[in-house]
């Protein structure tokens, strides 16, 4: 006789409080593109190593893919769907737009994800630290020196200050 155990749980997703019944062991991720649809963060490696599925939890970037749905109950969640606010772009959307700092798409996700929780943290980040805070982000078409770029002027218009160039 097989007994198939679920867990309840209760979290805040992009503001608004969210109920999920899952299994005991589904990661964050699965939990948010299969129950909650929001299929934004990518599921790229599956072992925290390339960064699509970076979320923030608790204002801390976490790879959604090996966090346990469980260890979030409680917990505050954003995701990609949640950073523009009131219709409008966040900062760094706009940025990334701007500056043509996209190309395929399948990592900028998790890459504005690592942004904001840095940005949020560090406004004033260096550019090396906006590599260092993304360097769990791989992203295979582009140099990086347009997010970088990106992220430098996003943190400037959040803190209104001019951004210095990037080399």
């Amino acid at each position: 006789m097989s007994t198939t155990s679920k867990l309840v749980l209760k979290m805040k997703v992009n503001g608004e409080l969210a109920e999920i019944v899952c299994q005991p062991g589904s990661s964050l991720l699965d939990v948010l593109r299969d129950y909650l649809q929001l299929t934004g963060s990518k599921k790229g490696c599956g072992s925290g190593d390339c960064g699509a599925c970076t979320v923030i939890v608790d204002q801390k970037a976490v790879c959604s893919c090996i966090y346990l749905a469980a260890q979030a109950a409680g917990k505050e969640v954003l995701t990609v769907e949640g950073l523009a606010s009131d219709n409008e772009l966040h900062p760094l959307q706009k940025a990334f737009i701007k500056n043509g700092a996209a190309q395929c798409g399948f990592c900028i996700p998790g890459i504005l994800m690592s942004s904001k929780a840095l940005i949020d943290e560090t406004p004033d980040a260096s550019e090396q630290e906006i590599r260092e805070a993304l360097g769990g982000n791989l992203c295979r078409c582009t140099g990086y020196v347009k997010i970088v770029q990106s992220v430098r002027e996003a943190a400037a218009e959040i803190t209104k200050r001019k951004p210095k160039a990037v080399r």
